[in-house]
């Protein structure tokens, strides 16, 4: 099965060392706003400028330990990188507040920086991160990729573990930069969910749109309508048992979430989709078809009833648990694909689920079609389609650039790909890689766009490992189309220094597609 890989060669070691090696002179195109000296390296996305310092690497040792402030978050940061040095290293990596103890790695805040800015100096004495709570947590991401890839190792592992001296100045280019898993149509256990939010947070990014409700499954308790979950998250596609996350199993998705700096966004999908909730609120429907379990993939037939109050009832619910659960800004109310409804009933039933969503304290995204409705300026419409998304900005909403032929990570690689679909198209790596969200979209300009988004229907994943498969090594490209800066992107500098995270991939576990167009 596609699902799990075969064997393969080792990547060459003179490609594992571009992570170490610093040249002196021009080499193969590099990104960003680079110094005169300058520097190979496989970080992705790569950073907006990155320099060579004087002297010697910095090198890990017996005696190194990471020096964090009272601050809790950056306290906490300081934790988790020393959780990941300590097995591969057998050092014991103490993480204390000392500032005069020698060979520490240091993480500090920086008052003055925003978003998820960060500087990363490494000299031979000592490694020093600051910025922005965030970015503090970004820049350690970007220490982990210029260590070896064996630092990922769960046993201990020979080193020399070296940090080559450079500096980094960096920050994102868009603000929302994330992925979605589709846990309706197949369910996906929460340690499944966590080994996805572990990859997002590798590449920097900070979304992680949960899509918690189709016609295949409902995937949420909400305790004020335990039927919904009960009886409407009992199956999925193919069949099978399905799932859905208790109160308390979401809020621990969450908090795991926040402390890499990840952002869950819930999705309900409605007025569409909606076959599973029918189910349990059969009063609700308006569709064609009488709600029974479905485990098909057809769209488009089932329907919220926009004329009975018994259905705004149910979504106020809904919406307020779900508000009190997240701590983020954004619910997702869906509204694609919804063809049994009249364009005024759809119209009238966005807005209205609008307003309840604002009514309980957060903001709205929802698929470009709700661009056809009165948006507030503050709601988000994502792009999947391009054929509706710019009348979201008559409204002075702005755009998540998600369109399917590129951003759609459920397609196939090639047309013989075992897993995923192919009806938006082929996406191979490159196809990824290569384009400006910017430029994309006729009518549509950066200061339109808060990000991009990658994504992942679940119609033939029916494990994360598959997720893997297709996500790898195409989200990772996505992750620099938002982070790096458009001049500063490269498809030829790209895929050497993709390559070179395949060994790192092998000891985290992660499955991935090797794509002919890398050079492994």
């Amino acid at each position: 099965m596609t699902e799990h890989r075969p064997p393969h060669p080792r990547i060459p070691a003179a490609l594992i060392s571009l992570g170490l090696a610093l040249i002196g002179c021009p080499g193969p195109r590099q990104p960003g706003p680079v110094s005169p000296t300058r520097v190979t390296h496989t970080v992705v996305p790569a950073p907006v400028s990155i320099r060579a310092n004087q002297g010697e690497p910095f090198r890990l040792d017996s005696m190194t330990s990471i020096v964090t402030t009272n601050v809790a978050e950056v306290a906490r940061t300081g934790q988790m990188l020393a959780a990941l040095l300590r097995p591969a290293t057998g050092f014991p990596i103490p993480v204390i507040t000392d500032t005069t103890r020698p060979g520490a790695i240091a993480l500090r805040l920086n008052t003055s920086a925003t978003g998820e800015a960060y500087e990363l100096s490494v000299t031979r004495d000592s490694i020093r991160i600051s910025g922005t709570a965030s970015g503090i947590f970004r820049g350690v991401q970007t220490l982990r990729q210029l260590m070896p890839p064996s630092i990922e190792s769960d046993m201990r592992v020979n080193g020399p573990w070296v940090v080559p001296a450079v500096t980094i100045v960096d920050q994102p280019r868009f603000a929302w930069r994330g992925s979605m898993l589709d846990v309706a149509r197949h369910f996906f256990t929460v340690d499944e969910v966590k080994q996805f939010i572990d990859l997002l947070a590798l590449y920097k990014l900070n979304v992680l749109h949960l899509h918690l409700a189709d016609d295949q499954g409902w995937r949420i308790e909400i305790k004020s309508r335990p039927r919904l979950a009960e009886l409407g998250g009992v199956t999925q596609v193919g069949g099978g048992p399905g799932g859905f996350y208790t109160q308390a199993e979401y809020a621990d998705i969450v908090r795991y979430a926040q402390e890499r700096y990840i952002a869950i966004v819930p999705e309900i999908d409605m007025p569409g989709h909606t076959n599973a909730a029918l189910v349990a609120h059969p009063e609700l429907s308006c569709s064609r078809v009488p709600p029974a379990l479905y485990t098909r993939t057809e769209v488009g037939w089932s329907a919220f009833c926009p004329n009975k109050e018994e259905t705004y009832a149910l979504i106020d619910d809904v919406i307020r648990e779900l508000a009190a659960l997240t701590p983020g800004r954004y619910i997702h109310i869906g509204g694609d694909e919804v063809e049994v409804l009249t364009h005024e009933d759809y119209i009238k039933f966005v807005e209205r689920v609008q307003d309840i969503v604002v009514r309980h304290g957060k903001e709205v995204v929802g698929w470009e079609e709700i661009g056809k409705a009165r948006l507030r300026p503050t709601t988000l419409a994502q792009l999947w389609k391009s054929d509706s998304a710019v009348l979201a900005l008559r409204s002075g909403a702005k755009l998540i650039m998600s369109p399917a032929p590129k951003a759609y990570l459920d397609m196939k690689y090639t047309p013989t790909t075992e897993l995923g679909l192919t009806w938006a198209a082929i996406i191979e790596v490159s196809d990824v890689y290569n384009w400006d969200p910017a430029t994309y979209q006729a009518g549509v300009t950066e200061s339109n766009i808060v990000g991009v988004e990658g994504p992942i229907w679940s119609e033939t994943l029916r494990n994360i490992t598959a997720v893997q498969y297709l996500a790898v090594p195409r989200l990772p490209a996505l992750a620099e189309v938002g982070w790096t800066p458009q001049s500063a992107r490269a498809w030829d500098d790209f895929r050497v220094r993709i390559a070179a995270h395949a060994p790192r991939w092998n000891y985290l576990g992660v499955n991935y597609y090797r794509s002919p167009q890398v050079p492994w």
